[in-house]
This record gives structure tokens, sequence and C-alpha cells, in this order.
């Protein structure tokens, strides 16, 4: 069973610097994308540290910040930085901010993460909207949680938002692709014969990350969407060793792409 977190300091220091109406939107953004952030009218900035709830433990690019704020006229709250399950943390652990979040009040959540391409659509610096997922870490953040936890995912993501999604970018110049990501536990890249194995699955992209994150938010009922940057091909498919240092390089490119990503959002999910 779950150790009982203590929300109740974050969520006062959110209030404290935030005011306690609900939010309207809370983004994670994944690695090498913490700097979409800079685009936020910040109201409150705190460490991951300054509070029990979070787990500790940090990962290059990832800053382990909370930060709230307006974006586009929308109450937002960013964490810059997550946690995964190859640092040691079980899926509830790493599904954390999404509790924190819904304790905020927060309806809408936006998941953004890192991903190697397995699609041959899906080139270093594009974005992909997830449609779907396949769990293959190991592990689910509901395990040994309260209430209804045979919850059903058929409707997780909100694929609906993704067509004028897809024509607003293309109208700013930007391919938005879609499709289904695979999760899986990490550290190691997967191997080549991992990879076209997920193919053959039906995956188009290969993370460590999101999937808990997006089970959690599915628990609560939160409407959920999920953007996929894509930092290099998954193992096999380029002639490069596959490298962390790499992944946080292209992630300038994403930034810039996610700041419009995040504009045409707030227009179109509050529609």
């Amino acid at each position: 069973m779950h150790h009982e977190e203590n929300l109740a300091s974050a969520v006062a220091a959110v209030h404290s610097g935030f005011g306690d109406e609900p939010l309207d939107l809370a983004i994670i953004l994944g690695s090498g994308l913490g700097a979409a952030a800079e685009h936020v009218a910040v109201t409150g900035l705190w460490d991951y540290r300054d509070f029990d709830c979070f787990p500790r433990g940090a990962v290059a690019g990832h800053a382990g910040r909370l930060v709230a704020g307006t974006l586009h006229g929308r109450r937002v709250l960013l964490f810059q930085g997550r946690f995964h399950l190859y640092q040691g943390f079980s899926a509830w652990q790493s599904a954390m901010p999404v509790r924190l979040a819904h304790a905020l009040g927060c309806r809408r959540l936006l998941l953004t993460n890192a991903v190697g391409g397995i699609h041959s659509d899906l080139q270093p610096g594009r974005f992909m909207f997830v449609q779907d997922h396949i769990n293959l870490s190991g592990d689910n953040p509901l395990r040994g949680m309260p209430g209804d936890i045979f919850i059903d995912l058929c409707h997780l993501y909100r694929g609906d938002l993704y067509p004028d999604l897809h024509q607003q970018a293309l109208a700013r110049g930007m391919t938005l692709y879609q499709g289904v990501l695979a999760a899986v536990a990490g550290p190691s890249y997967e191997t080549p014969a991992e990879v076209r194995a997920l193919g053959r699955l039906g995956a188009d992209a290969v993370s460590m990350s999101l999937v808990a994150e997006a089970i959690m938010a599915g628990y609560f009922g939160m409407e959920l969407v999920g953007l996929s940057f894509v930092t290099n091909r998954a193992a096999g498919l380029a002639t490069r060793t596959l490298r962390h240092d790499d992944v946080l390089a292209v992630g300038q490119t994403g930034v810039r792409q996610l700041a419009v990503l995040l504009e045409l959002l707030c227009r179109l999910w509050w529609r």
C-alpha cells in the first residue's frame, strides 16, 4: 500500500503565491523542454525539494521546479522535471505531479516528453500527438490505490483536438504527427530487436515516461493531451550511438515548437 503523501504544504504554497481558484491547466515538461516555461508570466516558483511530497532525485535536463503563472490568459502550473521508473521510483511515485495538479482543482493536463521515433515520419525535431499508448513498463500507478481502479482507457487522450491542432500548426509551418507511444522502464535504450518488435506491435515512438502520469490522469477523470518530441531515431534506426546529451541538444528546437503548440492548444481546448 502507498504511504499517505503530504500534498498539503505544496497546495498551500501554490494557493499563497497564486490564489486558490482552480487551475486551468497543468503541464509536465519533458527532457530538454523545460525552457518552455519562459513563456509563462510567473507568479510563483518553487524547488521540488521545498516539499516533502516530491520524490528525491533529479535527471540531467530536468530542473526540478514548480512554476505557477499565466499563459495565453490561462492559469497554469508547470512541472519542470518529472520522475521516472529508471530512477528507482514506482509508477505511483512518478505520477505524483498529477496528484498534486488534481489536488489544486486542475481539470486539464498536458504531458510532454522526449521520445525515440520508430515510424519513418517521426524524424528528430518533430512532434507527435499521442493518440494512444502501449504500457510495457511493467508497472501501473493505480496498484494499491483506493476506489475504482479498473478504469476504462479507451478515451484517455483528447484525440478530438488533433485535427484542428494539426491544421493550425500547419498554418504556422509545423507538421504535427499523430501516433501510438510505447513506454518502457529504461534506463538502457532499447535493443534494435526490441525496436523492431515495438514497431510490429503498433508503436510509432518509444519513451521511458508519460504513461504512468496519463493513467493517473484517467483515474481522476482529467482531460489529457500528450505531445511527444522526437529527439532521436529509436535504436537500430540511425547510424550513430544513442546519447542522453543528444536528446537534450535537440530539445532546443522542441522548445520553440512547443511554444507554438501551447498557444494553439490554449485556444482550442477552451472553445
